[in-house]
């Protein structure tokens, strides 16, 4: 009973430790694919017609 008891306890702490890492990962995969979901910033816009370089 104790072996098995052990034997699960070590499994346990094993698939905690895939789960923490997969939570590191997906964390930093999650950091670098932010700047990608925001909307793009707004293009300056010109404005139409003639505009002069200077006083004439």
């Amino acid at each position: 009973m104790k072996r098995s008891k052990r034997t699960i306890l070590k499994r346990l702490a094993e698939i905690d430790k895939t789960l923490l890492e997969h939570d590191t990962a997906l964390v930093d995969l999650y950091e670098k694919l932010q700047p990608l979901l925001q909307p793009p910033p707004d293009a300056p816009t010109r404005r139409i017609g003639f505009q002069s370089k200077g006083k004439a």
